[in-house]
């Protein structure tokens, strides 16, 4: 059972997700800031070579940056001996999407391969292939999807069946990638005609994506304490699931982060200890490159024999780092130094259950590899900023080393 509260303070939206009475994610969102998803009419300023990359004017703060992967037109994407000023020209003007937003000192990362995310499907013109959701794994749900992802494919245009397209009526897919195809040609025709730089399409906020990704997914309880977008939340699912309006409760005007501890949990969520109920620990140490995790025994004896305390603490470690990395929304190279175990089977149980957490996060991650010291390399997707850098400043004495240099005077 889920959770999903939403405090909404003027300008201002802040979702929390709790799973098994624990905070796995949480998002802040000012709506004058939100970018990602959204598509914009763009000019070229400035094409390096170099970099295979192009910087773009979307009339935000920051010029976006275009990679050569990112602008390579359809049917050419595998093409490697292109160069970026073959493809876009400065002064060039174009249509982009932004799919990471803007992170430190980087401008938003933009692509023209465009992507329309519906109901049940994610329209990729730009591809002609059709994909199911990693999350469905079972044989016969998923060549159901291919066939009708055959059956109903328009213009060569690439389709994305969504996890929750798993039990719907073919005509129901079909009226939803429609509907995408339509807003497709009406962002296509913005090509000629819209002055520079423009918004052209504006992804809904992160309350309604919460509400489009988890809460109709799963029928979860949804609590908001602003009747106005909870209003909004009604008519968008009034079409589509009505019975979920039975799933929502308004608490209009209450603190509903201090009724569910959500201030208290989020304190744990920026510690570099995280302690384990068995009472071992994991440490996790974030860097600008990689994110390095540790998991030690701590206080934790066992009673049968040391591989099978190893195993249980790194078991419950697996799990308490998936959560982490969700709730952090650390993204990037991440590698993990789980306890050294003797047995080889005792590793692969380790790394399976470490999969198995990291498929509830819809954030795509990746275990890439063991290297030959026993560490686990894995990745995972960076789209918006870490936790910590919305809530952490650095230290004016020691700028961030964490230690304070003493000269012995």
């Amino acid at each position: 059972m889920s959770l999903i509260l939403v405090d909404v303070k003027e300008n201002v939206n802040r979702i929390a997700i709790k799973q098994d009475d624990k905070l796995v994610e949480y998002y802040i969102e000012k709506s004058e800031e939100k970018t990602l998803g959204n598509i914009y009419r763009g000019r070229v300023v400035n094409v390096l070579p170099g970099m295979e990359a192009a910087f773009v004017d979307i009339g935000l703060e920051k010029n976006a940056y275009l990679y050569l992967k990112d602008a390579l037109p359809k049917g050419m994407r595998n093409q490697r001996d292109m160069s970026i000023n073959e493809v876009v020209k400065n002064g060039q003007e174009i249509i982009v999407q932004v799919i990471k937003e803007s992170i430190g000192t980087k401008g938003p990362k933009v692509t023209t391969h465009i992507t329309i995310p519906g109901r049940y499907t994610v329209l990729t013109p730009y591809s002609n292939k059709i994909k199911i959701s990693r999350k469905i794994n079972d044989i016969d749900d998923i060549e159901r999807l291919l066939s009708i992802g055959k059956e109903i494919q328009k213009d060569n245009m690439g389709i994305i069946l969504r996890t929750i397209s798993k039990d719907v009526e073919k005509e129901q897919i079909e009226e939803d990638m429609n509907i995408s195809i339509e807003l497709f040609k009406k962002i296509e025709r913005e090509k000629n005609f819209s002055p520079c730089p423009k918004l052209i399409y504006k992804e809904m906020d992160m309350v309604h994506r919460i509400v489009r990704d988890v809460f109709i997914n799963s029928f979860d309880k949804l609590i908001i304490n602003d009747k106005e977008k909870y209003d909004s939340i009604v008519s968008s699912i009034k079409h589509i699931s009505p019975e979920l309006k039975n799933n929502m409760e308004l608490r209009l005007g209450e603190d509903i982060f201090k009724s569910f501890n959500i201030e208290g949990e989020l304190k744990n969520a920026f510690k570099r200890e995280v302690p384990l109920k068995s009472g071992g620990y994991i440490v996790i140490d974030e860097a600008e490159a990689l994110t390095a995790i540790d998991v030690n025994t701590g206080h934790y004896i066992g009673n049968l024999s040391l591989e099978n305390t190893v195993v249980k603490t790194n078991l419950e470690a697996a799990e308490e780092i998936a959560r982490q990395l969700r709730l952090r929304d650390i993204g990037g190279i991440i590698i993990i130094d789980f306890i050294d175990m003797e047995k080889e089977a005792n590793a692969k149980i380790v790394l399976k259950r470490l999969e198995e957490e990291l498929m509830k996060d819809r954030t795509k991650a990746i275990i890439v590899d063991i290297t030959k010291l026993g560490l686990v390399e894995m990745t995972r997707k960076k789209v918006r900023n870490r936790l910590s850098w919305d809530f952490i400043k650095t230290c004016t004495h020691c700028q961030g080393r964490g230690k304070i240099l003493d000269y012995g005077c």
